[in-house]
């Protein structure tokens, strides 16, 4: 849906409100003119259902209106004596339409004081359980969601088990496109491994104000933009096109935002023709050929001492190990290391990349240049770059594009150049070899963008045993920073048991 048809919907459900419930605001003592006022007549509201009226802003958030319109509903007849379970279960079945039979057929009365105590145990859980779910859908939407680690794309940067807090607010809350979707999951139901989304309605792209821009180098959650998988660890034969915030969601490092010029040379990224310099945190990762003339490795030395987790043996007794390059310099120094090499796909040797053009012979470890679109920015427009930029101007920016001979139309119109709508950024993962990224399927839009990770929280190691499964030095620890990470778990835990003990206090004191 456009703004516009959005508007108008607005303004039907107005009319919709207006004619179930004046003759209900007049019962209530109220002017039936003041059931038609937008927004004022949601105050009105709740004065009459002795609700506060902060409850009114939670009306028109997207998404968390759609889990306050039922409390709204059961709360309105219950203001005029329809308190059976016979009328909560018709109110919120026909989608609060019951209402109107209330409004025009029922002699009902309104009841100004009525208690605001649930009646029975069981009511009172679901009260409680209700707005647990709001609040929680809206801190999770809006301002900060959990995300796990699931890849090891910036190893050495953020762990394989890692969990994480993502900000929303940094570079502005996405509001929700999809509305009808269930709350704090994804793309798939636990359990019943469906789809947890309606497709249609789509609310139109919109975000609040962002507190700061997406950096060079900053670590971003995405939505995956070529995401057409049913389930992310379930990479079946069946394609599916999602919606934008029910893609996948991937982390990386963003080394090139709009307007830059990109190139890899031998594995280095460089930006605008100046090699990219990466945070002190940050690890590059390569994978090398080790030549022990025969020797066999000791695995736990390799996992320990060089934090190796991915590589093997291959048939002629050499190893291919993915390295940090400190921990490649280390194990150079090894008396069992003959040579070490890292491995660097030649310049000639072309590779299935963005943006699949034959010729160029581009490949992950020697890329480009590129330029990454920018809001406002125009490129000319041909039949030799426009494979650079067709996802853009089809999926992205959603115009209509056809090419007749070399002439190229979009939206039916003959064009020779091309002006973006939004800004893009590059992608990848410290880990070059073993990282599925920009290199690979091209841009990330703005829309796109999920968050900013901002702490770990807590850090989950499969291969420890016992408690040393638990990374303790990455507790409460911050993404983002120089030097080495500081944990504050322990801070944290002192400050609980300050606030245990002050409550423990005033109990005893009121006592």
């Amino acid at each position: 849906m456009t703004i516009n048809q959005w508007f108008l919907f607005f303004l039907v459900i107005q009319v919709i409100h207006f004619l179930g419930t004046w003759k209900l605001y007049v019962k209530a003592g109220r002017k039936a003119w003041e059931a038609a006022i937008p927004i004022y007549n949601a105050v009105v509201l709740m004065q009459i259902i002795n609700r506060p009226k902060w409850w009114v802003v939670l009306l028109f958030i997207p998404i968390i209106n759609l889990l306050m319109f039922p409390i709204i509903w059961v709360e309105t007849i219950r203001s005029f004596g329809k308190n059976s379970n016979l009328d909560t279960f018709l109110v919120i079945i026909t989608l609060g339409l019951y209402i109107y039979y209330i409004n025009y057929i029922e002699d009902i009365t309104y009841i100004k004081d009525r208690s605001l105590k649930p009646r029975t145990a069981a009511g009172e859980w679901v009260s409680s359980i209700a707005f647990a779910i709001i609040a929680a859908t809206l801190v999770h939407t809006y301002f900060m969601q959990p995300y796990t680690i699931p890849t090891s794309s910036l190893e050495k940067s953020l762990l394989i088990g890692d969990f994480l807090f993502v900000s929303k607010f940094h570079y502005g809350a996405r509001v929700p496109m999809t509305t009808i979707a269930a709350p704090m999951v994804h793309d798939t139901l636990p359990i019943f491994k469906t789809k947890s989304y309606l497709k249609k309605p789509q609310l139109p792209y919109l975000r609040f104000p962002a507190l700061q821009k997406i950096k060079q180098n900053d670590i971003v959650v995405f939505s995956w933009p070529v995401d057409t998988v049913e389930q992310f660890f379930k990479k079946t034969n069946r394609r599916i096109r999602k919606p934008i915030d029910k893609k996948s969601n991937y982390v990386k490092r963003c080394v090139g935002i709009a307007g830059d010029s990109l190139e890899i040379r031998d594995g280095y990224v460089y930006i605008n023709g100046k090699k990219n310099i990466l945070p002190d945190r940050a690890r590059l990762q390569f994978k090398y050929i080790v030549n022990t003339n025969g020797k066999q490795l000791n695995v736990n030395s390799l996992r320990n001492r060089y934090h190796v987790r991915e590589g093997g043996r291959t048939q002629d007794g050499n190893y291919i190990l993915n390295l940090a390059s400190d921990d490649a310099s280390r194990l150079k120094n090894n008396p069992s290391v003959k040579n070490m090499k890292r491995i660097v796909a030649p310049k000639e040797e072309g590779e299935n990349v963005f943006p699949n053009i034959n010729y160029l012979n581009w490949n992950r470890d020697n890329f480009g240049p590129i330029y990454i679109p920018e809001k406002g920015k125009t490129v000319s427009l041909n039949i030799e770059s426009l494979p650079f930029y067709k996802q853009i101007i089809v999926e992205y920016e959603k115009n209509n594009l056809k090419i007749e001979g070399d002439q190229i139309l979009i939206n039916g119109d003959p064009v020779s150049s091309y002006t973006f709508k939004q800004n893009y950024y590059w992608m990848m993962g410290d880990n070059r070899h073993n990282s599925e990224d920009s290199r690979y399927w091209g841009f990330v839009p703005f829309d796109h963008v999920v968050g900013k990770p901002v702490f770990i929280w807590f850090s989950w190691n499969s291969d420890g045993k016992g408690l040393s499964k638990v990374r303790w030095e990455r507790l409460f620890t911050t993404v983002g920073g120089s030097g080495k990470p500081t944990s504050f778990f322990y801070p944290f835990l002192g400050l609980m048991a300050l606030l245990y003990g002050y409550s423990v206090y005033r109990k005893k004191k009121k006592a």
